[in-house]
């Protein structure tokens, strides 16, 4: 979704109590942040401009949730649509979190000590090229991250079919359990469903809303995750992209030269290291 810059955002964001400048400085520590602690902890990703998680933490006290997006102007409605949706039910933001996060680094934000109990994922990017369907958040390299950390359930709601029908693959290609699956949502809504902006206006369309609950595989918990941010693998892909950009490298010598760094990245991620001389 494209938002106009809104140069109010990055101050209020700043400002905001409930708003957390530096995900990745509360690694491990997300709990410590809410009034109860103690509650479930339920994270949605790529929340857009808040307005299933502003609704959820006013419906629901007894949890605490973070609200997760890659754009600050996207986080600047949400923070706002949040205030007022806690001032309408005249309470103060005390279960809910946002934080600004390109979702590939999900690993690298949240470990298991934060014993995540639920993730939402509505309505993202659907990335139906070939060349970017691995930025899915469904796709199974982030998967494997959630996996690490996730101690319950994950709910997942498209209007893209094709989109849906992958990600199932994926989920139970990745060892995923799923639990509930269904191409019609509304056919027989569950009483809890909280609809989004976009689940409206697609339902509007005549576009059928597909939904998913998948449960990770009890042993991924606490697996170490590959970072594939860390500069040295950051160095080592993009060198290699350049020398297949320049004709260097054939199609097949990349993907078996790149399939070896990933697989050097997860060595290191289970702490035998990674080198540049390698």
């Amino acid at each position: 979704m494209r938002i106009r810059f809104k140069k109010w955002a990055r101050p209020e964001i700043a400002a905001s109590p409930f708003c957390m400048d530096d995900a990745f400085a509360l690694a491990g520590a997300w709990r410590s942040h809410f009034a109860r602690p103690e509650q479930p902890f339920y994270i949605e990703l790529g929340c857009g401009k808040g307005g299933w998680v502003s609704q959820a933490a006013v419906l629901h006290p007894e949890c605490n949730y973070l609200a997760l997006d890659i754009k600050s102007e996207m986080l600047g409605v949400a923070k706002r649509k949040t205030e007022a949706a806690f001032a309408a039910a005249g309470r103060t933001p005390d279960n809910i979190l946002l934080a600004i996060l390109n979702i590939e680094r999900f690993s690298e934000v949240l470990t298991p000590a934060d014993g995540v109990d639920r993730i939402y994922i509505n309505f993202c990017n659907p990335w139906p090229k070939e060349g970017h369907k691995k930025r899915r958040l469904t796709h199974p390299r982030q998967l494997r991250q959630y996996a690490a950390v996730l101690r319950g359930e994950l709910h997942f709601k498209t209007d893209d079919l094709d989109l849906f029908t992958e990600s199932v693959a994926y989920f139970t290609e990745s060892g995923w359990e799923i639990l509930t699956q269904t191409n019609d949502l509304h056919a027989d809504e569950p009483a809890d469903n909280i609809r989004t902006e976009h689940e409206n206006m697609f339902t509007e369309m005549g576009k059928k809303i597909n939904f998913l609950i998948a449960k990770p595989p009890a042993e991924a918990f606490g697996k170490p995750v590959p970072n594939l941010h860390a500069p040295d693998t950051v160095k080592l892909l993009r060198g290699l992209e350049k020398q297949h950009g320049l004709g260097i490298l054939t199609d097949e010598e990349f993907e078996k030269q790149k399939q070896q760094i990933l697989s050097r990245t997860q060595e290191a991620a289970n702490g035998e290291g990674i080198s540049l001389e390698k």
